[in-house]
């Protein structure tokens, strides 16, 4: 049916007729008049269609939703780039323009180097050589290996070494922190160095470190760990390049103020600053130094004070302490909330260096799904060159030999980190709060 109105000419469908007709009582003698009256006065010149109107609805909402969606796409996107890059550009201008340089000069405190050791047996020869030809006067140097219950032959070897360090043997395995929290309690020295059993340490180290503490406003130094490839591991170019990026990070907090965290196989704290640890708690090399922050004590990071370490060689060994150290993250959510709160005078460094990696996992899926939902070709090119780059990642884990194609090595270290962290959550989530390492 045809209606015309003025110089309006508006085709009807039988649907849109029915849904008029409804609206009339059959007994109405005069309905074909009434239905006329009803259609001019529905279809006046500039108003949509009933149907028209629905649609436009429709399409209304759908263009809301893909323009949400491109919109969740670049704020994921923007929200991994800084985690990445934005917050080192970002301590890089602070660094420039508010540098805090610090004070350093030969000095000599009594040092007590502190050590837990659970079951290293295979490792306490080497680093008991290690101690023994540090570059530091052996009058001010105390050395205190804690055994946290090792069921090897760990703690006999520390008591046929007294005469070199102070043995601390625990009966029973109560966790690292519990291990460290004891032979802390055996310190007399002004400063504590604190190492890992597995990692050597080059012979300036201590010296290194306690040169920092010149400056009255520093309280903790970080050393730096170099991880060195084992005959057997497959690739670590981009693992090292993670750690390059991580060590840039860490010198330029420590240029602009202080860092988030201390390397775990070397770090220092005025004796005064410790505070003990919960038994639980997975990752001392952050609790102790962010509570050196509190303090009002810069935490700074020396790179000539250098620990060595090897990537682990044995399948998934890397991986799984990975997830430990992340898990350590999500823990002091629970040991030490104040540090997510503004009683942390790191706060800002601590979100953007700590906790915003933590949130790439799920960053990552959305970026996806958005690139997936968004139409037009920069969000398809966008979409396949995230599944190109995951399958990348993929290949590098079915077949190890391919990692030394770099792009897939990349692509497999950066998918492994933040599958990890995904991982480190289900394990806070689940309870599954592990206190030593592999």
């Amino acid at each position: 049916m045809t209606y015309y109105q003025g110089r309006h000419r508006v085709r009807l469908s039988p649907n849109i007729l029915q849904a008029y007709m409804r609206r009339l009582r059959p007994e109405n003698n005069r309905s074909q008049g009434r239905l006329a009256q009803t259609i001019r006065s529905d279809l006046r010149p500039g108003l949509p269609l009933p149907c028209d109107r629905n649609a436009a609805a429709t399409k209304s909402a759908l263009a809301r939703g893909v323009r949400a969606m491109k919109l969740l796409f670049w704020l994921c996107l923007a929200v991994v780039s800084y985690a990445y890059f934005g917050y080192a550009i970002w301590l890089w201008l602070q660094a420039k323009l508010h540098g805090r340089p610090i004070l350093q000069r030969p000095i000599q405190p009594t040092v007590s180097i502190i050590i837990a050791a659970r079951n290293e047996e295979a490792s306490l020869s080497a680093k008991l050589e290690n101690l023994r030809v540090l570059d530091y006067p052996r009058d001010r140097l105390q050395i205190i290996i804690a055994s946290d219950g090792s069921t090897d032959r760990t703690a006999s070897i520390l008591q046929m070494h007294a005469s070199l360090i102070t043995p601390v043997l625990l009966d029973q395995s109560n966790g690292k922190a519990c291990a460290l929290n004891e032979a802390v309690r055996h310190a007399t020295g002004e400063i504590l160095v604190f190492q890992d059993a597995r990692q050597l340490v080059d012979a300036n180290a201590i010296s290194e470190l306690v040169s920092c503490f010149a400056d009255s406003e520093v309280g903790a130094v970080s050393g730096e760990l170099l991880l060195e490839a084992s005959s057997s591991a497959p690739s670590s170019d981009a693992l090292g390049i993670y750690w390059k990026i991580e060590k840039v990070v860490r010198k330029l907090e420590s240029a602009s103020g202080s860092v988030v965290g201390v390397t775990g196989a070397i770090y220092a704290i005025r004796r005064e600053l410790y505070t003990e640890m919960p038994p639980e708690t997975i990752l001392d090399d952050l609790f102790v130094p962010m509570h050196v922050a509190r303090m009002g004590k810069r935490v700074v990071f020396q790179p000539t004070a250098i620990a060595r370490d090897r990537l682990f060689g044995e399948k998934g060994k890397e991986f799984s302490r990975k997830i430990r150290t992340l898990t350590g993250n999500y823990q002091l959510l629970q040991l030490a909330p104040w540090m997510f709160s503004l009683a942390n005078p790191l706060l800002f460094r601590h979100i953007s260096h700590k906790l915003l990696r933590l949130l790439v996992p799920l960053l990552l899926i959305l970026i996806l799904v958005a690139s997936a939902i968004s139409p037009g070709p920069f969000y398809r090119t966008a979409f396949w060159l995230q599944i190109l780059f995951y399958a990348s990642a993929i290949l590098g884990m079915v077949v190890p030999s391919a990692r030394k194609f770099k792009p897939i090595g990349i692509a497999n270290t950066f998918v492994m980190l933040n599958t990890a962290a995904a991982l480190a959550f289900y394990n806070f989530v689940a309870g599954k709060n592990r206190v030593w390492t592999l």
